[in-house]
């Protein structure tokens, strides 16, 4: 078998190439992957190397070679699982002809062209064109579970020509050519040619079986490799989506550049006073003859140019620990166990119906999740649960159903009307997607209605014009159908319970088993041989069916959205039409989603005719979808209307109260959805996005203006008069939403717009005042939008506004959306999962959003910004130790700490704790961070993150520094030992840096809100391990330079009581101005979480509660105070910090009614008094 065109050889095989498993690949993709910082370790690293380094080459080396190892054993681990689950789909064995027989043979040696058979629940290994099948009129089962997540089965169907090559002696008589298209990603779309006979033939999806699914109900298949390896289908899927960085990362590198800039001036200063110091006039630092190499060049008084060049470079490798190189590799170690531990076995984001956990694809994007401002929504599986319920129905103008929707109850509670109650009849039927009650259609009673002809074409349609496959028994109660979407099982469910029993399909015939058509209580079994089908699709957003019944009439059916088949209406039956777009606006009013039903008879004269250009269509290798719609043009039209379906979705559980919840926290939320306008509203009302207390501005091109210059049939006056009516009605909702928004205290706004409209408002000139309009509004509803549109709105406000978006859907037209924001999330539901596949995290429910966004989001946001604000004070901290040393040594770059202490300072003695502070610390828990959703506007301010947070802690970094420098110095200056002599610069770095590492170690306790017993272990145990080290490394003697430097230094410290004195006072002096700090801050200027802290504060611990009630008759005033207290709703909340009420509570409150109401700090003495009183008073206990 010949297949043009030919992949290229070195890509015939199906063995999966693991390149990154190539050492030298793969170790660079580890460095590359920690970005421009590497960049900067590796040059330190070099430069250590160089006779200018003041320090030890294998101190700089071994930091960032530990660092680089963690993260490649991290690499390493992961490509190891790739490589061993590729080495088993490699080696599975699939029959391949040769000769007349089949021999089984690995995947991994498959080619192009071969002949293969694959077995009933086998897996595809290439992509196959499909030849022959064990099944009647050569079809077959795939499943496509691998691909889009879809379990219901789909239909394939091999071509007349190769029905025979079934058997080996057979199969090797075949002898054909493929001419198809380059190899692509689209999993839906194939086009090609099969010449076999002097014939050619066209080829379509339906015979191409794709590798990855899996073949059922279907003893055998046997097929020819078209695509092998990395050419298949799903594997041009499998290339790397851009990978997105978090916006507190971006920041994170403008910072690092921020250390730059201060690294460099520390060294410009430096050099520059090293080439003024230097000079032979001091004769002691024996500049005259006695310097060689290197130190003759840096330290010549004859070159200070040269001297300052030199010298920048020294210290450049003397000061490069203000860039902390364990930041990375610690923030991503955090985040992803954050992601696997927290968000993962979160139980309360664990759906129990559907076995489904939440699942971080992804931890590059924690954080982000505290930042989020806007979200944008679909409707159909994701607001509401996409279990569709055939509910009401219009036929031949008249109305059918007798129910009430959820959406009816809703709005009748907002106007105050009450609604009679309705009684479902003793006979109506209970079934999954059918909850319709009207006993005039039911149990063949149609027929007694005015227009029972009409009835029967509505019900033939919904039994006849679908895609669904029944499986099982072909009886009413045990068929199950297999549908693509939950709309169309329901459809055909409602068709059997109307008496048209769609039971047996084959590639070329329905079978249905229709009830009282000829009279009462006669079934007879219908074949409808199905010669053509038009398929539904975005664009079309129709499906139809050619038909010939058994009285050889020719019938097509059509169904889908209402303006697409009413401009295909043909003309008459003007009642019907007008009846039925009032019904379709009531079902719409109802919430329900809503289709027309419409046929056309056909004379054999011109069903031949168009059949000849479809063929010609099908056969086209290039364009092949855009003639197939151009030819369905032709005879999708003078279509007689039947009718109408209204189908009910009912809202998920927890959806209204959760987008409250997010609204509170000063989320927007938008919603894109496809469906009508009614029903997009009602759908807002229901989930209490929208309100009767809102401004409304709609812009819909639904106006008798437009429809009437639609009706003159002209596209281009259509075009300009509705860009004209967009531009009018945007220009008038700004005007007056600037008013409104002028107003002390005016409503709030909702903007709801249609697809028509809203693809002109996208338009360069529209675009600004769309989105002006919209950042003003609190809410936001398009519908009849496409997914392009949804993709394109996301990019609009995540482009033009600089927010954080966020969207979230189900379904395959919501993957261009859920890659167009910040942050995708994927609903696992019941459209497949490419939306999850797509996604960044996936959650069962979408009111799982509160957790995902007001406690982990937020949660991570804190943790990642206190441990890179920490990271950048430890780093800065212990660095200008050195700097001040330089300024009192000459500007030499000679060293104040020893090289090992440097390199292990960021690994070993401070590494630890600030990983548990960004794992354990909690500000406030879980369930008051939904109680307050307020608390997450920090996130959207950016409190945390801001250059006012890191100069503050720069200032304490400065301020510490001085002191652990000159304190330690100065008090070192006079004789401490035993034996009467002067500590030594050795014995002076090596106390000032055990007060460094106690000190950032207890400071970092100062910063958690939450102390755990990790935090515990990890203080104290850096802490130890310091000391261990010290004893270890100071008590050892070795040869080199380390024998006069810190050999016994430690001990000698500890004989003096200089040590303990520094020991203690050191660490106190410099954490005072951090303590003193954060008393002012919460006592003045609290932040919203100190706020809920100090109302919280005095829930006990459980088992305080329990003692509590063992003694609660033995209470002091100030233990029943506290009891009273712990017995209210709420949440316990541990933390450090002062335990008073802070004055700013009021006004957080008072911000949250809408209420302007600012701190009074001279309230804070009159409150403190107060407090004061109320605890001396004494209480009388009542007996």
């Amino acid at each position: 078998m010949t297949v043009i065109p030919m992949p290229s050889p070195n890509s015939r095989g199906t063995l999966f190439q693991l390149q990154s498993t190539m050492f030298l690949r793969f170790c660079l993709k580890g460095y590359l992957n920690r970005r421009v910082a590497n960049l900067y370790f590796l040059t330190i690293s070099i430069l250590s190397w160089t006779p200018m380094s003041p320090v030890s080459p294998i101190t700089n080396v071994a930091p960032l070679s530990m660092v680089l190892f963690i993260s490649l054993v991290k690499e390493a681990f992961e490509d190891w699982k790739r490589f061993q689950n590729d080495l088993s789909v490699n080696n599975t064995l699939v029959d391949v002809l040769q000769g007349q027989r089949w021999d089984r043979i690995p995947w991994k040696k498959l080619q192009v062209g071969d002949i293969v058979r694959v077995k009933q629940d086998g897996y595809f290994p290439a992509d196959i064109l499909f030849l022959a099948s064990t099944n009647a009129d050569g079809v077959c089962y795939v499943e496509t579970s691998n691909l889009d997540g879809e379990t219901n089965l789909k239909i394939r169907k091999a071509l007349e020509k190769t029905w025979d090559y079934l058997t080996p002696e057979k199969a090797s008589e075949f002898k054909g050519e493929v001419q198809c298209e380059q190899p692509n990603n689209s999993l839906y779309t194939f086009t090609g040619n099969l010449i076999i006979q002097k014939q050619t033939l066209p080829l379509s999806p339906n015979q191409l079986l794709l590798r990855g699914c899996s073949l059922r109900n279907t003893e055998y298949i046997v097929g020819a490799v078209v695509y092998s390896g990395h050419e298949t289908k799903v594997m041009m899927n499998t290339m790397n989506v851009p990978s997105k960085r978090s916006t507190l990362e971006r920041k994170l590198d403008k910072l690092i550049l921020a250390l730059f800039a201060t690294l460099f001036m520390m060294c410009l200063i430096g050099s520059i006073g090293s080439g003024i110091f230097i000079d032979l006039k001091y004769y002691y630092l024996g500049l005259r003859g006695n310097l060689s190499g290197a130190d003759e060049l840096q330290f010549d008084p004859s070159n200070r140019f040269l001297v300052i060049i030199l010298t920048m470079f020294t210290l450049i490798t003397l000061f490069s620990t203000i860039i902390p190189i364990s930041l990375y590799v610690s923030i991503e170690g955090i985040k992803f166990l954050q992601s696997i531990q927290f968000i993962n076995n979160d139980l309360n984001m664990y759906h129990a119906e559907t076995n489904t956990p939440a699942l971080a694809r992804t931890s590059n994007l924690n954080e982000e999740l505290g930042q989020v401002e806007y979200i944008f929504t679909d409707k159909t599986g994701t607001l509401t649960q996409n279990l569709m319920e055939f509910f009401k129905c219009s036929i031949g103008a008249q109305v059918y159903g007798t129910g009430i929707t959820e959406i009816e109850r809703g709005l009748a509670e907002r106007i105050g009307a009450k609604l009679p109650e309705v009684q479902k009849s003793a006979n109506a039927i209970q079934e999954k997607g059918f909850n319709f009650d009207d006993v005039r259609l039911m149990r063949g009673a149609w027929r007694n209605e005015p227009n029972p002809d009409i009835c029967k074409e509505f019900f033939r349609c919904l039994a006849i014009c679908h895609t669904v496959l029944p499986e099982g028994d072909e009886s009413p109660e045990k068929v199950v159908y297999q549908a693509a979407s939950p709309d169309e099982a329901a459809l055909v469910v409602a068709a059997k319970n109307f008496g048209f029993f769609f039971y047996r399909r084959t590639p070329t015939t329905i079978y249905v088993r229709e009830s009282h058509v000829e009279k009462m209580g006669k079934i007879d079994d219908v074949p409808y041989e199905i010669l053509n089908v038009l398929e539904f699709n975005s664009t079309r957003k129709r499906q139809s069916v050619v038909c010939r019944c058994p009285d050889g009439r020719l019938i097509l059916y059509c169904k889908g959205a209402d303006t697409v088949i009413y401009e295909r209406l043909g003309e008459g039956n003007e009642d019907i039409k007008k009846a039925t777009r009032e019904h379709l606006e009531q079902f719409g009013s109802s919430g329900l989603r809503t289709l027309c039903l419409a046929y056309r008879n056909l004379s054999a004269d011109v069903y031949e005719t168009w059949n000849e250009k479809f063929i010609q269509a099908k056969s086209s290798l290039r364009d092949r979808e855009k003639k197939l719609d151009e030819v369905a043009e032709l005879i999708e039209k003078d279509l007689t209307l039947i009718g109408s379906t209204a189908i009910e979705d009912k809202l998920q559980e927890g959806v209204p109260a959760c987008i409250e919840t997010l609204a509170r926290a000063g989320i927007k939320i938008w919603v894109l959805t496809g469906d009508k306008m009614e029903t997009a509203i009602n759908i807002a009302y229901a989930c209490n996005l929208i309100n009767n207390d809102m401004k409304q501005f709609i812009i819909s091109s639904e106006t008798d203006e437009i429809r009437e210059v639609e009706d003159r049939g002209d596209p281009v006056e259509t075009a300009r008069f509705i860009r004209d009516a967009v531009k009018t009605q945007l220009k008038n909702c700004v005007e007056e939403a600037q008013q409104i928004l002028r107003t002390i205290v005016g409503p709030k706004l909702a903007l709801i717009i249609d697809g028509k409209c809203l693809m002109y408002a996208l338009d360069p000139s529209l675009r600004g005042t769309l989105l002006n309009l919209s950042l003003n509004c609190s809410s936001v509803v398009c519908c009849r939008v496409s997914p392009l549109q949804k993709a394109q709105v996301t990019s609009l406000v995540k482009k033009g506004a600089k927010k954080i978006t966020l969207s979230i859907g189900d379904g395959a037209n919501d993957v261009s959306m859920i890659q167009a924001a910040h942050v995708g999330v994927g609903i696992s539901g019941l459209e497949g999962m490419q939306a999850v596949m797509a996604s960044d995290f996936a959650i069962a429910q979408f009111r799982f959003l509160t957790d995902l966004l007001l406690v982990h989001g937020r949660w991570s946001y804190i943790r990642i910004s206190k441990v890179v604000t920490y990271f950048f004070y430890k780093n800065l901290t212990f660095t200008l130790t050195q700097f001040w040393f330089t300024l009192q040594a000459g500007f030499s770059g000679q060293r104040y700490y020893d090289d090992w202490f440097q390199a292990f300072y960021n690994v070993f003695f401070t590494s630890l704790p600030v990983i548990m502070l960004g794992l354990f610390d909690k500000d406030v828990s879980a369930s008051l961070s939904k109680k307050y959703p307020q608390l997450y506007m920090e996130g959207l301010r950016n409190v945390f993150f801001q250059w006012k947070v890191v100069g503050i802690w720069t200032f304490f970094s400065v301020y510490q520094s001085l002191i652990f420098f000159y304190f330690v110095t100065t008090s070192g200056s006079k004789p401490q030992t035993s034996a009467g002599k002067m500590f030594g610069l050795w014995d002076i770095s090596t106390m000032a840096f055990t007060c460094v590492v106690v000190t950032v170690n207890i400071r970092l306790l100062l910063c958690c809100n939450s102390i755990t017993r990790w935090h515990h272990i990890s203080v104290w145990g850096s802490i130890v391990a310091w000391f261990l080290f010290i004893f270890g490394y100071s008590g050892i003697m070795t040869n080199g330079d380390r024998q006069e430097n810190i050999y016994y230094v430690i001990f000698v410290l500890m004989s003096t009581p200089y040590f303990y004195l520094a020991l203690l006072l050191v660490p106190v002096v410099a954490l005072v101005g951090d303590f003193l700090y954060q008393g002012v801050q919460r006592w003045f200027f609290p932040y919203d979480y100190q706020v809920i802290q100090e109302i919280h504060r005095h829930e006990p611990d459980d088992n305080r509660r329990a003692q509590f009630l063992e003694v609660r008759e033995h209470l002091t005033a100030e233990e029943a105070r506290s009891y009273a207290l712990a017995q209210l709703p709420g949440q316990r909340s541990k933390h450090t910090g002062f335990a008073f009420d802070s004055p700013g509570y009021e006004s957080f409150f008072a911000a949250q009614a809408g209420v302007f109401a600012p701190q009074k700090p001279w309230d804070v003495a009159r409150r403190a008094t107060m407090m004061k009183s109320r605890a001396k008073t004494p209480k009388t206990p009542k007996t």
